[in-house]
């Protein structure tokens, strides 16, 4: 996934919660999501990264701030609290046997997340409300993020005339 920021350019002023001039997308997956938001009907208010939670954070035992990608309140009364972020980064790293720098970096982000996420679903259940963490497949099923073509990734590459 290429990773790549901006702002997002609003189309239904009266739906966002916050800044509707200062939205900053840092993902591909995340403009998709403003944009799945901004045009969803059943959506009643939105915003990105207004809500902040505080954490602790077990590697150095001190509070952080936690930065919520969504909150999405639907006209059925529903509010989600959603992170979005890349399937391998929802578990924990594999251990190939050696304890490698990559190894111990993704396992204190991993640490992070988990400590972010279990605040956050604190948060939300105090509030009756949801926290969701959406993957790309979650995207693809929600239909945000096209479904891949198996048939693409399994064909040569093309050669050059």
């Amino acid at each position: 996934m290429k990773t790549y920021s901006g702002k997002y350019r609003i189309k239904h002023r009266s739906k966002y919660q916050g800044d509707a001039d200062n939205i900053i997308y840092r993902s591909g997956w995340e403009a998709r999501c403003f944009s799945w938001c901004d045009n969803n009907p059943s959506i009643k208010k939105w915003s990105s990264e207004e809500i902040v939670i505080p954490y602790l954070y077990e590697v150095d035992k001190r509070y952080h701030r936690y930065f919520v990608d969504l909150k999405i309140m639907f006209k059925d009364g529903k509010t989600v609290l959603v992170e979005i972020k890349p399937e391998i980064q929802t578990a924990p790293p594999k251990y190939t046997g050696r304890k490698t720098k990559r190894y111990i970096n993704e396992g204190m982000t991993y640490i992070k997340n988990m400590n972010k996420w279990k605040a956050a679903e604190n948060f939300a259940k105090d509030r009756d409300w949801e926290f969701q963490i959406w993957t790309e497949k979650t995207l693809r099923s929600m239909g945000i993020l096209p479904k891949q073509l198996k048939a693409l990734k399994k064909m040569p590459p093309l050669k050059r005339l």
